[in-house]
């Protein structure tokens, strides 16, 4: 696996996300910051959703499942052990395989649509994902999914994290309604990703999603952007 330090040359240093945003500086003058877009992976740019439905059906394909268009709530394990409690363990043993990640197909339009973000100017893109606690497959093969699919220069722009809000940025795309944790009042913006467990939620204003990849996602970024010389 190709280490971290050894692709930093490829492009230039971009802030990190863990920095803080300079808040109560007051306006300066000089070039405006960039902005800086936190990428959910599985459900937004990995189809966690459609890749545990055929791997679910293949392995127990004598037990119910929920189809697509039935999926409600983020936790699949919570509405499989409604349908039986031992079907709760079954999900979640779909997950914790081998190759489950490094399989997913990438949803439509995401991988072209992150990769024009990344491109943009003044904008820092940083995929911002959490891994399972049963860790022996998932981190390296989120790494090895990114690879895969934007090439070795993005694993600069992996954030693993089980806990989101400590992540300081402008905007977060995600697939969770409720993403809480340690910092009660985060930096981003929280746009929601349409999923199918997501779509049937009613969104209280001003809170925003972001239908799909095809969606104006530029139009989004650029709501968030400051002129120059001011700070947030």
């Amino acid at each position: 696996m190709i280490l971290l330090s050894s692709f930093l040359h490829l492009r230039p240093q971009r802030c990190s996300p863990f920095a803080r945003l300079g808040r109560g500086t007051g306006p300066t003058a000089g070039p405006r910051r960039a902005l800086r877009v936190l990428v959910d992976m599985d459900g937004v740019l990995a189809d966690f959703e459609g890749g545990f439905l055929k791997k679910f059906r293949a392995r127990y394909p004598d037990k119910p499942y929920i189809a697509l268009e039935d999926r409600r709530g983020f936790w699949v394990s919570e509405q499989y052990g409604r349908l039986g409690p031992e079907l709760s363990e079954k999900a979640i043993s779909i997950w914790e395989s081998k190759n489950f990640f490094i399989e997913l197909d990438p949803l439509p339009g995401a991988v072209d649509a992150v990769k024009q973000m990344a491109n943009l100017a003044d904008t820092d893109v940083f995929i911002c994902t959490s891994p399972i606690k049963k860790y022996r497959y998932c981190p390296y093969e989120k790494y090895a999914w990114v690879e895969k699919h934007f090439g070795p220069e993005f694993l600069e722009q992996i954030v693993l994290t089980r806990d989101k809000t400590v992540v300081s940025a402008d905007l977060l795309i995600d697939d969770r309604p409720d993403i809480t944790g340690a910092e009660l009042n985060p930096s981003w913006e929280h746009v929601l990703f349409t999923a199918c467990h997501n779509k049937h939620l009613q969104l209280k204003p001003p809170s925003r999603r972001l239908q799909s990849w095809t969606d104006d996602w530029k139009a989004i970024l650029d709501s968030k952007r400051l002129p120059p010389g001011q700070t947030a």
